[in-house]
């Protein structure tokens, strides 16, 4: 029998890590932010306000006022507005379709795992995919260079090809049209979350006061959606802002795009000076700083709003 006078085995208290083992975690992350993005940027930064001769200069920024500098820019934000709108309301039809209509599990997985690869597959493998699709020789166009008839004069008329009727794939809207290609996978991958977000109490409720359909999107989920979808799209236009190696690809640099205007500065094609490709360059992180700003405020809303 155990002896009434026993003392209680002492428990171990549990004592919490320090602040600084928790940290070590996540340490990896910082050290490959600041290898790969901030020394980078800070490199960049410096860079666009020297001469080659390492001297402090603001010739550099004079450089993009630019008549050609002034028009590269255009062109990647037109292509860059007119892709992200176009692949954002493509791609919320699509996510809204997968979500909202009852779409079989099996279809509902093939259009997630598309949208996964379509969104990262860029450079050099896209271009070459369209041009052997829609290029002056891709299968594509061969057939509808193929569908002929003769006219009532007995003429042979091929009234589809494309090349015929102004389309040119190594055209500005050659480069949107493959643009697009990814652009509105990455919206269906960001957008079907919130999609997935709104609650089927907030519809019923709104059915219970008498609202339609109309109004339950217009009052209730468009307004809520609203900040996410404005997130994506901005999502969308950083991304064809950005992109390089499909136009490069694709047009072999003669569209007039800020990114392979950097690209011949930094390998002297155009006026052998370096530094003037870090000031381009140091206005394209400009506009990402306020695409990135923008993206991560209307994702506090969106999250806020799902939350509830």
């Amino acid at each position: 029998m155990p002896s009434n006078n026993s003392q209680p085995i002492p428990v171990k208290q549990f004592q919490p890590k320090s602040q600084f083992t928790n940290w070590i975690g996540i340490l990896p992350f910082f050290v490959f932010i600041f290898v790969f993005l901030i020394f980078p940027s800070l490199n960049l930064f410096s860079g666009a306000f020297k001469d080659q001769q390492g001297n402090f200069t603001l010739a550099n920024m004079k450089f993009l006022s630019n008549p050609y500098v002034l028009k590269s820019y255009a062109t990647s934000l037109q292509v860059s507005i007119i892709t992200s709108l176009v692949g954002g309301i493509f791609g919320f039809f699509v996510a809204y379709a997968i979500v909202m209509g009852n779409t079989p599990r099996w279809m509902r997985s093939i259009l997630t795992t598309f949208s996964g690869l379509a969104a990262n597959f860029g450079g050099v493998p896209l271009a070459f995919a369209f041009i052997a699709t829609l290029g002056r020789t891709g299968f594509i166009t061969a057939i509808l260079k193929n569908i002929c008839y003769a006219n009532a004069a007995g003429v042979q008329v091929c009234p589809f090809n494309p090349y015929d009727n102004g389309f040119n794939l190594y055209s500005l809207t050659g480069l949107v049209l493959t643009y697009i290609y990814f652009q509105f996978p990455l919206m269906i991958l960001t957008i079907t979350p919130a999609l997935e977000g709104l609650k089927k109490e907030w519809r019923e409720a709104s059915e219970n006061l008498g609202a339609s359909s109309f109004q339950y999107w217009t009052r209730v989920a468009l307004p809520i959606l609203l900040p996410s979808i404005l997130g994506s799209t901005m999502l969308l236009f950083g991304s064809a802002f950005g992109a390089f190696a499909t136009a490069q690809a694709l047009t072999g640099g003669s569209i007039d795009l800020v990114t392979i205007l950097i690209g011949q500065q930094i390998r002297g094609d155009v006026l052998n000076n370096p530094n003037e490709g870090y000031a381009l360059a140091l206005g394209m992180v400009v506009v990402m700083a306020f695409m990135i700003v923008g993206y991560t405020i209307l994702q506090k809303r969106t999250t806020r709003w799902l939350k509830l």
